[in-house]
């Protein structure tokens, strides 16, 4: 069997499209995104894309966000982002494969040393394959050239971090070490993820871009929803969690399990949970109240 069987698969079934194209794939390298342009007659009007874009996997080279500029350069295609994408579907007419492979060079075939990777073709009206690009519907968003651009940059600037975090693709290898926010102005998130930090310390942007990459954000979300997905990512940092679940956070005893866990020195967790408490207030409704030790309680202080 030719190492490019995924490939011939592909193009197969794209040369062969009349009025719809559907590519839907996590990872997408842009010189296989080309080609598989090149294979749909000019006479398709009606290519939709679907993949995902992390920095923490743009800055690994597992997909490149420039397709953005090939679509918008060839005028036809739609590209979409689905941030938990893990399906591969090529769809043309009434005919698709689905399987294990994405649109790069390894995983087609393209390159030496290619991964083994199985597609079959099924009918476009499965109800399986209805069910995926039903629930892609509903929650992927738009992509852009200009959020392609942003999301390259901010990969090329964690690439430069030597302090950032092990840069991994979901589903292979350890997952991430344990996170504790380290940004002491959480209003600088937002800025950043939106590709607003021109005035920004390169120090200090490196730090806002290692939590934004722990807390793994989908792309495109409004201020509001965005708030909502940190402070989701909050709750998982199992010292905040008893916020959450009882009401209070006393400081003194975070400090004194981070401390004696050995996540990090007394001056560390000093440090975090000051940073914690700074957090919540910003995207949380809790106040501090001396008691003894300081607490954080949730909800709006009453005056």
């Amino acid at each position: 069997m030719a190492n490019d069987h995924i490939w011939q698969q592909i193009e197969q079934l794209l040369t062969g499209a009349s009025e719809r194209v559907v590519l839907v794939a996590p990872f997408i390298k842009k010189e296989v995104f080309r080609a598989a342009l090149a294979a749909i007659p000019r006479r398709v009007e009606e290519i939709q894309c679907v993949t995902r874009w992390s920095v923490a996997e743009v800055a690994a080279g597992v997909s490149d966000p420039e397709i953005a500029e090939i679509a918008e350069a060839d005028g036809r295609p739609r590209i979409l982002l689905c941030h938990n994408l893990h399906a591969k579907v090529y769809l043309a007419d009434d005919r698709c494969l689905v399987g294990s492979a994405n649109l790069t060079g390894r995983a087609t075939g393209r390159v030496p040393d290619a991964n083994v990777e199985l597609l079959l073709e099924a009918d476009a009206a499965h109800p399986e394959v209805q069910r995926v690009l039903d629930a892609i519907g509903a929650t992927s968003v738009p992509a852009s050239a200009d959020l392609a651009r942003q999301i390259r940059e901010q990969a090329d600037l964690l690439r430069a971090d030597e302090d950032a975090p092990q840069v991994l693709v979901a589903g292979q290898g350890p997952t991430r070490g344990r996170w504790l926010p380290e940004t002491r102005n959480p209003e600088r998130l937002y800025r950043v993820y939106s590709g607003r930090y021109r005035n920004i310390g390169t120090d200090v942007l490196a730090g806002v871009l290692r939590d934004l990459v722990h807390l793994d954000v989908p792309p495109g979300l409004s201020e509001q929803t965005f708030g909502e997905a940190v402070l989701a990512g909050l709750r998982s940092v199992p010292e905040i969690r008893r916020l959450f679940e009882v009401g209070t956070l006393n400081l003194d005893d975070a400090k004194r399990e981070l401390a004696s866990s050995g996540a990090c020195t007394e001056e560390q967790a000093q440090r975090a949970v000051e940073t914690i408490a700074q957090w919540l207030n910003y995207f949380d409704e809790v106040h501090l109240v001396p008691v003894g030790p300081w607490e954080i309680r949730q909800g709006r202080e009453i005056t």
